[in-house]
């Protein structure tokens, strides 16, 4: 299998970074794969001095065939693939031969030292797909902590080629991890939680240290909680002030991660929610921006004496701001009923703005009959050939004007009084929806290729319960048009918030007016004492001014 024209010369210009020779080590069978594999690795081979290509013997052959290690010649350092690595794997091939040659990982500090405390060997495998989007991430931060600490041993294996052990292991879903022959996680999973993980299973102290070492960063002007649109938008606004900025996230990306297709971010006429969180953690790093990924926010403290407003982290660490922008995002509520996150992402999904469109002509469900259902039912109906619309309630919650559209469409049938209680696959797809009768009765399933889930959203703000911000019922927080919040200095975007539209494109944007808020929160406010510049001085001294900006001259002069 010879690479294209363009692949290969991407591949030959990364391989001059290499600089540790490197093996490739081959185990082949009969079949027509292996050959395809053995071109490919001949052709790798072929285009540096530092790598080198042999087939396995004896001992060394691994267990899966086609399969092959990217192995640092004379040292412990190797990750393997069973299959080929092309596809949405090609980019975790070539980062493998680069981490092994020699190049290093890109992670913050405290990861990677968290990664190589992690005691004892284990063997981990990753079942992935060649066209899954979520695959490359996982895969690729099992290769780096496999090269972080080469007494964990990763291979990832092609699902499709081992068909027989994807049964038997009863994988179901990709990316599918074990550890050491166990269940260990599903879904997209970065570095930063995969150690996490890793260390609290092996009674190691890498999370420990990790966090010590989060807590020793010094103060930030703006620390940004969450990695979506508004936290990423709100960093890059406050570090473009030329201010010390901070962003603290699970995951980067955040939400957008799990959305399939994206077609109404302004002036982008088409994405994918993987590459779209690819695209804002690029963004993220052209600033400098002190990132913190895979942690979680756990707490709050309003500012004290010293005008520092502090963060717990559920990891245990603690990180402090002049000001705090909260982007923490919300989730979709989920109806809690098997095959529901099995089938998600195959079937099952949340937003019909975003996935309406890969449903064109199809059958699908609408769970939920609030204005939220009603609308997507009604969205659908104009794309999909034939809408259900299951409610658990006796009658649709939703306006009554959206009602009536919905009663005027023909392709949509509404089912009241109906409970989910599971959905149905193939194993790789939704076939169908299973409910019953609320107040008893015999189950019947509906035949559908897609279930839209429209329950409602649970913002992320469970830690923020019993603290100081002001929260709505729902658990929203309330802030106000500069996206303030009820504490002094801690501003708020995005889903978390009260902000009626739920959208990226209103994300990005409310995001950014947190920023500006906080940054003119700051400079209207004193220094602290023992401050050795005040942000009144790096606005004027050193921050770009940019179209728009509203600066208060008599106020920088009092700042």
């Amino acid at each position: 299998m010879a690479l294209d024209t363009t692949l290969a010369t991407q591949l030959a210009a990364y391989l001059e970074k290499v600089v540790e020779p490197i093996e490739l080590v081959a185990t082949y069978d009969e079949r027509p794969k292996s050959t395809e594999l053995r071109e490919l690795l001949t052709e790798i081979a072929g285009m540096s001095a530092q790598v080198t290509h042999r087939e396995a013997e004896g001992d060394e052959r691994a267990e899966r065939a086609p399969s092959f290690a990217v192995a640092r010649t004379g040292s412990d350092v190797a990750v393997s693939f069973a299959g080929i690595p092309l596809g949405h794997e090609f980019t975790s091939l070539v980062l493998a031969l680069l981490q092994v040659g020699g190049h290093p990982v890109k992670e913050d500090e405290a990861t990677m030292a968290a990664a190589r405390a992690i005691e004892g060997e284990h063997e981990i495998v990753t079942y992935m797909s060649l066209s899954c989007q979520n695959c490359p991430t996982v895969v690729q931060a099992m290769n780096a902590l496999s090269v972080l600490n080469p007494r964990i041993r990763h291979t990832a294996v092609e699902g499709s080629l081992f068909q027989d052990e994807i049964d038997r292991q009863q994988v179901m879903a990709v990316p599918t991890m074990t550890l050491d022959g166990e269940p260990f996680g599903s879904g997209r999973m970065e570095l930063a939680e995969i150690v996490a993980k890793l260390d609290e299973l092996t009674g190691g102290t890498g999370a420990e240290q990790a966090a010590a070492a989060i807590s020793e960063r010094e103060p930030y002007e703006v620390l940004v909680l969450g990695g979506g649109p508004a936290g990423v938008s709100a960093a890059i606004y406050a570090a473009r002030k030329g201010i010390r900025t901070g962003l603290v996230a699970d995951r980067l990306g955040g939400q957008v991660n799990d959305t399939m297709s994206i077609e109404n971010l302004v002036s982008v006429p088409g994405t994918d929610g993987p590459t779209l969180a690819a695209d804002l953690e690029r963004h993220v790093h052209d600033y400098d921006i002190d990132v913190v990924k895979g942690q979680r926010a756990a707490g709050l403290t309003p500012a004290g004496d010293d005008g520092l407003v502090r963060v717990d982290l559920a990891s245990g660490a603690t990180l402090r701001g002049r000001s705090l922008v909260l982007a923490t995002g919300a989730r979709w509520r989920t109806m809690g009923v098997p095959g529901e996150e099995e089938y998600r992402n195959k079937g099952v999904t949340f937003c019909p703005h975003c996935d309406g469109p890969l449903f064109k002509g199809k059958r699908v469900a609408v769970v939920g009959g609030g204005n939220s259902g009603v609308e997507a039912a009604i969205d659908l109906a104009g794309v999909v050939g034939h809408v259900t619309v299951v409610e658990y309630l006796d009658e649709l919650r939703a306006d009554e004007v959206l009602q009536r559209t919905l009663r005027s469409l023909p392709n949509v049938d509404v089912r009241l009084g109906r409970r989910t209680t599971e959905v149905a696959g193939d194993g790789s797809t939704v076939t169908g929806l299973v409910h019953e009768p609320r107040d008893g009765g015999p189950a019947e399933t509906t035949e559908l290729d897609g279930v839209f889930v429209q329950i409602g959203l649970l913002p992320s703000t469970e830690w923020l319960a019993d603290g100081p911000v002001e929260l709505t019922e729902r658990g929203e927080i309330v802030i106000d048009e500069q996206g303030a919040t009820s504490v002094p200095g801690v501003f708020a975007a995005g889903d978390a918030t009260v902000t009626p539209y739920k959208q990226i494109v209103v994300a990005l944007g409310a995001g950014s007016t947190a920023a500006l808020g906080a940054f003119d929160h700051l400079i209207r406010s004193a220094a602290p004492a023992g401050d050795e510049a005040t942000i009144a001085a790096t606005k004027v001294a050193d921050g770009p001014v940019e179209a728009g900006d509203q600066i208060d001259v008599p106020d920088l002069a009092r700042a």
